[in-house]
């Protein structure tokens, strides 16, 4: 970067060079009390602001921006606000795609610094889609250490969100290595469980493979 990045305000503290965030939250409205600050000084910024969100969300979610403040028309209209829902991100064609979404990622985030001309993105990704299914969120929990490597030659700031009502221990853990940052009991701290994706792969991959081939 030839700038200087420009702290980013979130969870009572700044993000600085490190921008990959995972997000435990006890319910929508503890997410919202964190988050909805962050959309509103992107936007005021100038950034772009992606927000995925579940479907039969998305009405809620643009009440509650309202609520916040924040008019949404405007952004929405120019682009620089885009909400999308997770079929249109994460599930199209109705299944998960690492491979797929670490290219969707990478040009996202290109395009709307070199194409849109915008200082940066903020993302923040609604990821309670991946639960209830071992098999989807062992993909899921690949793919958020593989995108490490999309997120360390940008400046976005990307935040991704879970319930922890719908996690097991054991996936809270894995989340919380995939992610140099976290967000939990609604601070943002540096998080000591991260682990380098070339390490953590190699772990978590002998033990899913593990699971899927037991002796």
């Amino acid at each position: 970067m030839t700038q200087p990045l420009q702290p980013i305000s979130l969870a009572g503290s700044q993000l600085s060079e490190v921008r990959h965030v995972c997000a435990f939250f006890a319910n929508d409205d503890e997410e919202y009390r964190v988050l909805l600050p962050f959309i509103r000084e992107g936007l005021s910024r100038g950034d772009k602001t992606v927000n995925v969100v579940n479907p039969e969300a998305r009405e809620d979610h643009l009440q509650r921006l309202t609520q916040a403040g924040i008019d949404s028309a405007a952004p929405l209209e120019s682009g620089q606000l885009q909400l999308r829902i997770k079929t249109e991100v994460y599930l199209r064609d109705g299944r998960f795609d690492q491979d797929r979404m670490l290219a969707a990622f990478e040009e996202m985030a290109n395009s709307a610094r070199t194409v849109e001309g915008y200082p940066m993105s903020r993302i923040v990704c609604r990821m309670d889609w991946a639960s209830g299914d071992q098999s989807r969120i062992d993909d899921v929990i690949e793919f958020e250490s593989r995108v490490n490597e999309v997120w360390r030659r940008y400046n976005d700031a990307v935040i991704c969100t879970y319930h922890l009502g719908q996690l097991s221990g054991d996936a809270v853990i894995d989340i919380m290595r995939t992610h140099p940052m976290v967000i939990i009991g609604g601070h943002l701290q540096q998080n000591p469980f991260f682990t380098p994706p070339e390490e953590f792969l190699r772990d978590f991959r002998r033990r899913r493979s593990g699971r899927t081939n037991p002796q």
